[in-house]
Order: C-alpha cells, then sequence, then structure tokens
C-alpha cells in the first residue's frame, strides 16, 4: 500500500517535524551540545517511524517533492547572496592559504571515499556520499547530492545514507576538534590556561570573538528590523537567483551538466556582488540568513520524511569503515597539514579545532571548538575571522565545483 501526501499536508507535515526537533532539542543534552538541527533530530524520530510502519504493515508514504526542492532551492540561493567577495580582503593572505589546505582537504576526503566503496565493493558515487557531499556539505548539500543521485545515477539510498554521513559527521567534529587542538597547544607549549577569573572576566572576548553578536554589542548603531518591505525585497532577491538557476539549467542543458541549485548559489553570487560594486546598494544579510535558515529546515524536514531507511540495511558495515578512515584522515590533516601550514601557533591550533568542527560537521560546530579553547587559552583572532568566513560560504561553492568534477569522472 502507499499514500502520497499532496503539498499542503507536506509542509504540515514538515512543522510537526520541526517542532518536534524543537522539542527533543530543549529536553536532550546531547542534541544541544553537538548543535544537531532540529529538524534532524525530529525527522530522524519520525522517518524511524515510518520505517517500522512498512515493515509492520506494508505501508509507504509518499511526500510532495516538488515543494521540497524549492525550499533547497531557496536554501542555496541563501549561501550565494551572503558570498560577499570583499571579505576576501579582510582575511588577507592567511584566508586565501586556508581556503587552499580545506580545497586539498576536500580532494582528498573524495579520494579516499571513492576508494574505499571501490574495495568494499559499493558504487563509487557512495563514497562521495561519504565524503565532501555530507561531510563538508552538511545536511543540506546531503540532501540536494542525495535526490540527484538517486534520480539521475541510481544510486539507491543516497538521501538517507547522506543524513546518517551528516549526523555522524557532527558528533565526529564536535568530539575531535578540542582534544586534538588541546592536545598541540599543550604539547608545544604555545599557550597557558588562563586562571579562573580571567576565564570569567568581563572583558575577555573569548566566547563571542569575532561573532555577529558581538560585533552588535560593540555597536551603538540599532539593528535593522526584517520588516515587510525588508521581506520583500528579500524575497526579490531570492526570485532572482531562482529565475537565474531556472534560465541557466535551460540554456546550458547538454553542454554542462551542473545541478539547478548550483546555479541558484551562483546567480546568488553574481547577484549580492553586483549589487555591492556596481550599484552600491547594501544587501539585508539578517534577513538572507533568516530567510534561508528557514527554508533549510522545512528542506530537511521534508527530505527526512521521504527517507526510506529499508533500503539501506546492507549498506551499514561499508558505510561505517568508510566513515571511520574518513575520521582518521580529518585528524591527520588538521595535525600534519593545516596546522603546520598555518605556522605552527597557537592561532594554528584553533584553526586546526576550526577545521574539525567543519571538517565533519557546520560552521556552529567548528565555532563551537574554537570557543572552548580560547575560554581556556585567550583569543584567537585570526581563527574567528577566518574560520566563519570560510565555512560559511566560500567552501559550500568550492566543494559543489569540485564534486561536479568527480561526478563527472565517475560517470
Amino acid at each position: 500500500m502507499h499514500v502520497t501526501f499532496g503539498a499542503y499536508y507536506t509542509l504540515i507535515f514538515a512543522v510537526l517535524v520541526l517542532l518536534l526537533g524543537k522539542l527533543m532539542t530543549r529536553h536532550i543534552r546531547f542534541l544541544r551540545n553537538f548543535n544537531i538541527p532540529e529538524p534532524v533530530s525530529g525527522g530522524l524520530v519520525v522517518s524511524m517511524s515510518i520505517f517500522l510502519l512498512h515493515e509492520t504493515t506494508g505501508l509507504t508514504l509518499g511526500f510532495e517533492s516538488s515543494l521540497q526542492d524549492a525550499f533547497m532551492l531557496v536554501f542555496f540561493s541563501s549561501i550565494g547572496l551572503s558570498a560577499n567577495l570583499s571579505k576576501l580582503r579582510e582575511g588577507g593572505t592567511a584566508l586565501l592559504v586556508f581556503l587552499g589546505l580545506i580545497a586539498g582537504f576536500i580532494f582528498a576526503q573524495n579520494v579516499v571515499g571513492v576508494g574505499l566503496a571501490t574495495l568494499l565493493g559499493q558504487d563509487p558515487l557512495m563514497g562521495l556520499v561519504a565524503g565532501s557531499i555530507t561531510l563538508i556539505g552538511g545536511h543540506g548539500t546531503a540532501g540536494a547530492y542525495g535526490a540527484m543521485l538517486e534520480n539521475e545515477y541510481g544510486l539507491t539510498g543516497a538521501t538517507a545514507l547522506g543524513i546518517a554521513c551528516a549526523t555522524f559527521g557532527l558528533v565526529i567534529g564536535g568530539l575531535l576538534g578540542g582534544p586534538l587542538a588541546k592536545r598541540l597547544i599543550t604539547s608545544r607549549q604555545l599557550a597557558q590556561p588562563r586562571t579562573e577569573a580571567q576565564q570569567l572576566s568581563v572583558d575577555a572576548p573569548a566566547v563571542s570573538e569575532g561573532s555577529d553578536v558581538a560585533n552588535f554589542e560593540s555597536s551603538s548603531k540599532a539593528p535593522r528590523l526584517i520588516t515587510a518591505d525588508a521581506a520583500v525585497e528579500t524575497l526579490a532577491l531570492f526570485a532572482g537567483c531562482l529565475a537565474f538557476a531556472e534560465l541557466m539549467t535551460s540554456l546550458t542543458q547538454g553542454v554542462i551538466k551542473l545541478p539547478t541549485f548550483v546555479w541558484a548559489l551562483g546567480g546568488g553570487v553574481i547577484i549580492r556582488n553586483t549589487l555591492d560594486y556596481v550599484f552600491n546598494i547594501k544587501v539585508f544579510d539578517r534577513a538572507i540568513d533568516v530567510f534561508g535558515s528557514a527554508a533549510l529546515s522545512i528542506y530537511l524536514s521534508i527530505a527526512l520524511l521521504s527517507l526510506k531507511l529499508w533500503e539501506l540495511t546492507d549498506l551499514a558495515a561499508p558505510l561505517m569503515i568508510i566513515l571511520l578512515v574518513q575520521t582518521l584522515l580529518l585528524a591527520s590533516y588538521a595535525v600534519f597539514v593545516t596546522f603546520r601550514v598555518m605556522g605552527k601557533d597557537y592561532d594554528a591550533a584553533v584553526l586546526a579545532a576550526g577545521h574539525c568542527g567543519f571538517g565533519m560537521g557546520a560552521t556552529p560546530t567548528a565555532v563551537a571548538n574554537m570557543q572552548a579553547l580560547t575560554n581556556q587559552y585567550g583569543p584567537s583572532h585570526k581563527a574567528f575571522l577566518i574560520v566563519p568566513l570560510v565555512g560559511a560560504f566560500f567552501i559550500d561553492i568550492i566543494n559543489a565545483f569540485l564534486l561536479q568534477g568527480f561526478i563527472s569522472w565517475l560517470r
């Protein structure tokens, strides 16, 4: 038996998943400590319930996929619209070097994933799912590429695999970064722990340094409100990105095989920087972030509702082997490449912790790793400038094009 829900009912279920995830995050410390997104925590519970329903009754539930695709495109548009290229100058040479290191890590992550998947007798594309698609890209990229790999390349269960890998990465990224960087700091005597009084001092900037909260609190200027006019302006920017994505997908069909969401991201970069540099129009970053975050939450909720966990039973063992090797790769790369190239000093150790955070997790995990260190050892202005810039949007752009190269090579 199969029951399919239309767009309205799909949206209702997605909101209920979000509310469940919010309730779970509020009451379960583990979910808060490891920054597990609310749609993921709620969605996994619901998808397990759907799995049990299928196993006991044979009933399968279907949900409106077009709604999921629309929210996915809005999310990737928000990444592009946030990519102010002038911020590259703020980070200077160190930012470019760190970007190069992360690009090299993405390449290595995918080589390891594809190689192990092939050795284990699996589809090489599964190695990309257990590579930078999920571990660097996170849940949003996991769902986007998962749908593409299922529909265009026949990789069964790619979305479910992606969600599982991305969730694993969030936990490992949070567990690995702090202890690894702390060992570097103590073994090389790069910094001394601050006293309890120093850690509690009001002038200690480690916790909020480099964050939007810190910038806001240090400014006497009142924040701009997300009014109806601001919402309409922001929607117009998203509409431009979606129109650009649809146009370019149509024009390049049969010439350049890029997923529509990559064009949406690229359209956002073009629109944002054209407004900044050609027309001197300032884009409302906070409104873009709000719209993008909401779209990602709903998109992930629908993606998790649509998981078919019964398709994954034979892939659990190969997947765990690949993810364990990816964990070793991340730790080795952070210590022997990132730390050394970035200067082998205290800032480099904090950057290594940040790299672990989004190398198998997400930018909030990276920031949490660095905050734990700077709370104990003192601030790192360099790390708190570079990691959020790289993790927020530059890495998604690089990852998208490297992934496309790997997919073209494998197929």
